[in-house]
């Protein structure tokens, strides 16, 4: 394992990712309070989701040829871009006019995080070896300190919007990561990923079965959390429990914080050596616990603890499947394909939070929280279905 390169992609990634979660809470909070509506709010973050499609199916053959090294810089560069584009909005400008404007400013956002994100997670497949379930528990460690960071962002957002305020928070946010970037720029001397062919454009949509179908259920893993997260919990908080930007934000985080910890935890959760089985274990796991909760809030059955602690349960159940999913997506691949191959899933993952966020604007404007949680039980369902086909790749345990 080559230590020295996995901590400068790890704290590149880590860095990335408390700038992300921050702006996501700031765009958020900020815009609600002027007034904006679910469905406005979600159309803030659409752009956003939607270049994280292109990004990723785009991404990965550009990393694939170039190197991983150039695109993870990439990302980290375009990332400091938008923040300074976003600190610029006038709240003067007519309403249709600043969503753009923040929406391209978001693209930019999008664009950077999955750049960001694939050049990472690609790069502990060809940083870590396979032997004694290394791999899965790297994998694990990287994905959940990400998720648990974000957490912190989440925080560190409703914290700057209150202390800062928002332009304020954004220069503050760009001016670190741009130390962040110029550390890389320095510290991280080894290039990865470069197939050792050149790989034809062709080639983005020419997958295993095993990819497809986890590719497939991933879309719908992670919509099922977004038709509830991105826009209708927190403006349920904010407007129907009457609650503060800090404690919203401090909620956020603290979900996003425990289910980071618990992804990086997942080996010891799946003590299986199967994460296939577990995988659909989990997910069928997760499809009655949100079926559950959506219908104890829509009999109104003490919804605020019911909903914590249901949201709790929910975290726990998800981020286990999610380690398991970033497994799997490592192991089925091979190392002259990982970046190929993880940025056609990660693209299914984008395409996923997309659908997600427009769920979760227009079923939260029609039917509340209960609505969205119904949609994601719905969606889990669909997860279920595509998990079903997956079969252990010849010659692992897995």
């Amino acid at each position: 394992m080559n230590i020295k390169s996995y901590a400068v992609v790890t704290a590149s990634y880590w860095g990335f990712t408390l700038t992300d979660g921050a702006l996501r809470m700031l765009v958020l909070l900020h815009f609600h309070a002027l007034g904006y509506s679910p469905v406005s709010l979600a159309f803030l973050f659409l752009l956003y989701e939607f270049c994280g499609v292109l990004t990723n199916l785009l991404g990965g053959w550009v990393g694939s040829r170039v190197g991983l090294k150039s695109t993870l810089f990439s990302g980290l560069a375009l990332q400091v871009l938008a923040l300074v584009m976003l600190s610029l909005v006038n709240p003067a400008w007519a309403a249709t006019l600043s969503v753009s404007y923040v929406m391209a400013s978001q693209a930019l956002s999008g664009i950077a995080k999955d750049l960001t994100k694939m050049s990472s997670k690609s790069a502990v497949k060809l940083l870590v070896s396979e032997d004694d379930g290394a791999l899965f528990k790297w994998v694990a460690i990287l994905t959940g300190s990400k998720n648990a960071l974000k957490g912190v962002g989440f925080l560190l957002g409703g914290v700057l919007l209150t202390w800062l305020g928002f332009v304020q928070s954004l220069w503050l946010m760009a001016a670190a990561l741009a130390i962040v970037l110029i550390a890389a720029l320095v510290f991280l001397g080894q290039d990865m990923g470069k197939s050792a062919r050149k790989v034809k454009f062709t080639q983005l949509f020419s997958k295993s079965r095993e990819i497809n179908w986890l590719s497939a259920a991933r879309l719908f893993l992670f919509a099922s959390r977004d038709v509830w997260f991105v826009v209708a919990l927190p403006v349920f908080l904010k407007s129907n429990l009457d609650w503060s930007f800090n404690q919203v934000g401090s909620f956020m985080a603290a979900w996003v914080i425990g289910y980071g910890l618990v992804q990086a935890s997942a080996p010891r959760f799946v003590r299986s050596h199967h994460p296939r089985s577990s995988a659909l274990r989990w997910v069928g796991l997760l499809t009655l616990t949100t079926a559950a909760l959506a219908a104890v809030l829509q009999f109104d059955f003490h919804p605020v603890a019911s909903l914590l602690t249901g949201l709790a349960v929910f975290g726990v159940i998800f981020a286990v499947n999610s380690a398991v999913h970033s497994y799997l997506i490592l192991s089925f691949t091979s190392n002259d394909q990982v970046a190929l191959n993880v940025g056609f899933y990660y693209m299914a993952n984008a395409w996923g939070r997309l659908v997600g966020t427009l769920l979760s604007g227009v079923m939260f404007l029609v039917g509340g929280l209960p609505a969205c949680l119904w949609t994601s039980a719905a969606l889990l369902l669909a997860a279920c279905l595509f998990t079903l086909p997956l079969r252990p790749k010849a010659g692992s345990d897995c």
